[in-house]
């Protein structure tokens, strides 16, 4: 069983059992199970279901497994001739997840 699911503007095809890096958010509690609710397609061979747009009801439930930062970006501006160049770098902020169950 497999489920399409939405978060931060991405969509990602997940299974039980499989690691996942998703943008890092707070977590309230302080716990460390995430449930995603934008859930779009559920998978199982004859017995799919397909949401306009999200299925309702349906959920995958996720444990955090680390904190992580991705390698650096660098990106560049630069007008030729007028000695302008300007460079700047980014680490993106993620969370390694672990999906345990899929439910809908």
């Amino acid at each position: 069983m497999y489920a399409i699911i939405e978060d931060g503007g991405r969509q990602y095809k997940v299974n039980e059992g499989d690691h996942l890096l998703v943008d890092l958010r707070d977590n309230p509690a302080g716990g460390n199970t995430i449930q995603f609710d934008k859930v779009l397609m559920i998978g199982d061979g004859a017995g799919s279901k397909i949401g306009t747009p999200h299925l309702g009801g349906a959920s995958v439930s996720a444990t955090v497994l680390e904190e992580l930062r991705t390698d650096k970006v660098y990106g560049i501006k630069m007008r030729r001739r007028k000695g302008y160049r300007k460079k700047w770098g980014h680490r993106q902020d993620m969370l390694r997840v672990r999906i345990d169950k899929i439910s809908g």
